[in-house]
Parts: C-alpha cells; structure tokens; sequence
C-alpha cells in the first residue's frame, strides 16, 4: 500500500467531519494524544484524530483509507507494539458512555472506559464484571486479548468469555453491531484476537453476582522465595476454583509511597483473591502463611471495588522493558530454576518476576468460542525491568536470561495481553501464539475484514491467502 503523507487539503476536511482533535506532529495537543504508559514505547504518527462518538472513527478509517495509511488504536496505551510510524492513530479516551442493566446483568462500555470507571457503577447494583489486576487499564483492549481476572477467572474463565456483542469499526470506515448471531466469525476473532479486524466502539458484557471476596497481598522475606514457592506450588492442587493466586519476586524502589518494611526490599509478594468466607481463606492459606513470618499483611475482607489491592500493580507511567512465557507445568525442578534465575543469589535486577497460576474455568471453552489463545495452559510467567532506553540491552539481556531460562517447562502460546513490542514480531511467531489452527482461521477472517492490513500496529495476524 502507498502510504501519503501529503494530506494537508483533506486534514482540513477531516477536521470538519470530526467532533474531536485532529492533530499533526508539533501542534498543540499532538504529544498528550499520543502519550503512553510505557515510556520506552512512544506514539509517533503521521496524524491523530481523538474519537469522541462512533462517527469520528468511521470518518478517520475512512480517511486513512484514502489515503493509504495504517491505523493504531490507543485508549490507555498499556500495551504499544510499535511507534505508528506513517500511520493514523485513532484515540478512544473520549468515549465514555456506560450503561448498567441490572436486571439483564449486562453492562455496554464505550472504547474509552477504564476498568475504574466501570467498578464503581456496577457496585451500586451488587453486581461484578470480569476485570484484571490493574483497574487502570483500558475495558476494550484487556478484554479484546482475552482478559484475565485474579478473582472470579478460575471460577467464570476469561472476559472474553462474557462479551454479548460488539461494534467495530472494520477497514472500510463501515460501523458494525457484531454477536454471535450477527457476522459469527468476526465476532470470535475479535474475541481473543486483539485488535486485527478493526476500531471496537463499544462492548457489551455479563457481569455477576459478586460484592466482596477475601484476599490482597503477602510480602516475605526475598530469602523465602525456595520455600514458599515450593509451598505455593504443592498448594495449588488442594484449593477450590474459588482461590486464584499469583506469586511475584520482586525487587522494590526505595520510594516514599511505599510502606517502610518494602522500601528497596528484595520481596517475594504472595497474591491471593478467594470468593469464599474470610474464615475459610483463612483456613486455606494457613499452609503459606506457616512459611515464614510476613514482612506486610495485606489480605483480609474487601469489597469487590478494591480488587486492584490483590496485585497492587503501578499505576503511574514508567520506562520499563517486559517479556513473557507460558509454563506447560510448575515442577519442583522449576522451583530450583526461578530461584536460581531471581532468587536471592541471582544477580537478577528485574523489578518483578511474577507466575500466575491458572487452571479452573480458564481451561473450559465457553458457551460461544472464541479466540482465546491460552485456554489449558496452567501458568503464565511475566518479567518485567524498569529503565530507560540508555539501559536497553542489559535489561533485555536481564529479561531472555530469566524467560530463556525456563524454556524446559515453556510452551508455544503465549497469552496475548502479555506480550511485549519484543516479542512475536514476525508471522511465524504470531502463528505460534494462538496456535496453527487457531491462527489460520483468524487469518481468514483477517482476510476479509481487512486485507490490506490496515491494522497492523499489534502483533499481527497477516490476512490469510484466498
């Protein structure tokens, strides 16, 4: 495709078709537009235009398809592949419509949601979505990638399990009511897929039931890291779906904002978020609490709002380089790699090495199927190294050391929110993603939702051949 960038005539048009900004590189608002949360991975495109309704991105698609340019997408910019570069950079920021059907259990969220936003409005009606660890992050994106909850995902599997319909913005500036009775194969790969076949407008999903849980955080010792970790890991096979835990070995900044005991401590940060009674958590962590004594106790009774207290993930922009893997199985010898790859004696400088286990609903297919890449991989291990560009390649270097390390218990798949600018970066290794079956047929639909590959900012899914 030809890419021009000599638009001035038609930007001035575009900038009449649209409610919100239309801006250039060097003017006033560009660079707020285009800000993201991982400093390393900026936004530098040829053009951005700040969605305000559905029209606004159907008038942009289209323009960028007049002009032969690619489309990124960015509401809270968490997870950037690549710069955008030549391309049109649609944000979604002010799309903010919400609306909750307690009765129907239901919830429709606008692109520019953030999980805070939508917490608050369905606690009023008891009810619960599927958010992650992070409630900062964006509704659309986590939940188009699958989405991961450390709270009800081991009971009710992924959020993109929950999603009732979508409406997407395809390559041709067309708008779209998409489900499962309404363009069936576009609405299973936009489901797992990511953001390969268009601008999601606005998602509809269940939410549940659910007001409180009983969990948050234990921070050891970094020295207990063998024994809990072997603790953890015999653990695992005696609780109900109803526990979702997570272990992170974590080396902390001397900060203010953190409690004294964590202030550059080499922790290990054991999370947990149970849906039972707090006396029956209690009962069920006692085996890991009996490890060592706690440096912080953080776990007890808390509203479902405070479910960013399990992981207690930064909110604030940072400089950081990540990198992840899926484990086929957590065994005593993995046990004896991560505490000789992070453990005290390492020489390890990542911030966090944090393993999720998963299991429960997260293995079983839902009602409607979807592209979910990860279903029946038990663990995902995520690295993450903080530091600027001038310390890339002994970060990185940090980074292939811990991941490569574990290539023994790693498998091919990869869990699509989790992946780096890094990582999968060519076709063959986006294929080994989700797979060879799953990917050929998301290339399918690639090929007849978008085969130009107007959206090709993201770990691409390459239109399949006819």
């Amino acid at each position: 495709m030809n890419v021009d960038v000599n638009m001035d005539l038609d930007v001035a048009s575009l900038r009449q078709a649209v409610t919100g900004p239309v801006l250039l590189p060097g003017e006033e608002g560009y660079a707020a537009e285009c800000a993201t949360y991982n400093l390393n991975s900026g936004l530098a495109p040829a053009l951005v235009v700040g969605a305000t309704a559905e029209a606004d991105v159907c008038a942009a698609v289209r323009f960028a398809a007049r002009h032969g340019l690619p489309v990124a997408v960015k509401n809270t910019a968490h997870q950037v592949t690549a710069p955008a570069h030549g391309g049109l950079l649609i944000t979604t920021g002010r799309m903010k419509y919400l609306s909750v059907d307690a009765q129907a259990r239901t919830v429709r969220a606008e692109a520019g949601l953030r999980w805070r936003d939508v917490l608050p409005r369905t606690a009023e009606f008891g009810l619960a979505p599927l958010a992650g660890s992070a409630p900062d992050v964006g509704v659309v994106g986590y939940t188009l990638g699958g989405g991961q909850s450390p709270l009800l995902g081991r009971t009710l599997g992924y959020a993109a399990d929950h999603v009732r319909s979508l409406r997407v913005v395809t390559a041709d500036g067309e708008a779209h009511h998409v489900g499962a009775d309404s363009e069936p194969d576009l609405f299973w790969a936009l489901r797992g897929g990511k953001g390969n076949f268009g601008v999601v407008t606005e998602i509809e999903f269940d939410v549940f039931p659910v007001t409180r849980f009983y969990g948050g955080g234990l921070y050891f010792p970094g020295e207990c890291l063998a024994e809990l970790l072997e603790a953890w890991r015999a653990w695992l096979p005696t609780v109900p779906e109803e526990m979702t835990s997570s272990v992170g070995i974590q080396r902390l900044p001397d900060l203010p904002v953190l409690p004294e005991p964590l202030r550059g401590a080499f922790v290990v940060h054991l999370r947990v978020g149970y849906l039972g009674s707090a006396a029956d958590g209690e009962r069920l962590l006692a085996p890991l609490r009996a490890v060592a004594p706690p440096l912080l106790d953080l776990v007890g009774e808390k509203p479902y709002t405070s479910l960013g207290e399990i992981h207690l993930d930064p909110v604030d922009p940072m400089p950081y380089y990540d990198r992840s893997v899926c484990l086929g199985e957590f065994t005593g010898k993995t046990v004896d790699a991560l505490v000789r790859l992070a453990g005290p004696d390492s020489g390890c400088t990542l911030a966090n090495v944090e393993i999720r286990a998963l299991g429960g609903a997260f293995d079983r297919e839902p009602a409607v199927p979807n592209a979910v890449s990860t279903r029946g991989v038990p663990f995902v291990v995520f690295g993450f190294a903080v530091g600027g560009a001038d310390q890339a390649d002994a970060l990185r270097g940090g980074l292939a050391e811990v991941v490569d390390g574990l290539a023994p218990w790693a498998l091919e798949r990869n869990m699509v929110n989790f992946l780096s600018p890094d990582e999968a970066t060519g076709p063959e290794e986006v294929r080994a993603v989700y797979g060879p079956e799953r990917y050929d047929r998301l290339a399918g639909v690639k090929r007849r939702y978008d085969p130009s590959n107007v959206f090709r900012f993201n770990h691409n899914v390459a239109p399949g051949r006819a």
